[in-house]
């Protein structure tokens, strides 16, 4: 469960990426939404999903995308509680923003505090069904439970999202086994 940082960099976007005259951010994101869906392999599949989360962090104030990236820093220097104190403020500024809630999701997955995080996905899951990487985030939290239906169930909407998932298929394959037991 990690937070990425290559869409906090808002590295300049492909052209493919980008609105173009008269698409909002909404129409942009179901654009890649559908080029997601049909990516031909991990790799292409990658590139999407960086140019969607680059999507989620730009409708973040700057002073939010600073707390955003002040609290990726301190989740990846195990600062959980600074973490958490960043995502708490970049909410308090941006309550709607989905990329804070799954970060104070992730700050309290980090803390132990499991139903506070599964709260925190549901709070981003609703703002962005589509959110793949807090699905993902869920599917990790219910593993690390031993509710293997709950990570099956969670990780099997990921792959309908994105079917391309980088080692998505085996894990799911995985999942099922574990949730339901080998089929033979």
């Amino acid at each position: 469960m990690r937070l990425a940082l290559a869409g906090l960099l808002l590295l300049a976007a492909p052209a493919w990426a980008q609105t173009g005259p008269g698409e909002t951010r909404a129409a942009l994101l179901d654009r890649l939404f559908s080029m997601l869906a049909v990516a031909p392999d991990e790799h292409a599949a990658g590139s999407v999903e960086s140019a969607i989360q680059g999507q989620w962090v730009a409708a973040a104030t700057p002073a939010v995308k600073l707390l955003l990236l002040s609290g990726i820093r301190e989740l990846n220097d195990e600062h959980p509680q600074d973490a958490l104190d960043d995502f708490d403020a970049a909410l308090d500024l941006q309550p709607d923003l989905i990329e804070a809630w799954r970060g104070r999701a992730l700050a309290r997955a980090r803390l132990g505090d499991t139903k506070g995080a599964e709260h925190d996905i549901e709070e981003t899951i609703k703002r962005e069904p589509r959110q793949f990487e807090a699905l993902q985030d869920l599917s990790h939290i219910a593993e690390q439970a031993g509710d293997w239906k709950g990570a099956y169930a969670a990780w099997s909407r990921v792959m309908a999202i994105d079917p391309k998932t980088s080692g998505g298929a085996d894990r799911l394959k995985d999942l099922k086994r574990r949730a339901f037991g080998d089929e033979t």
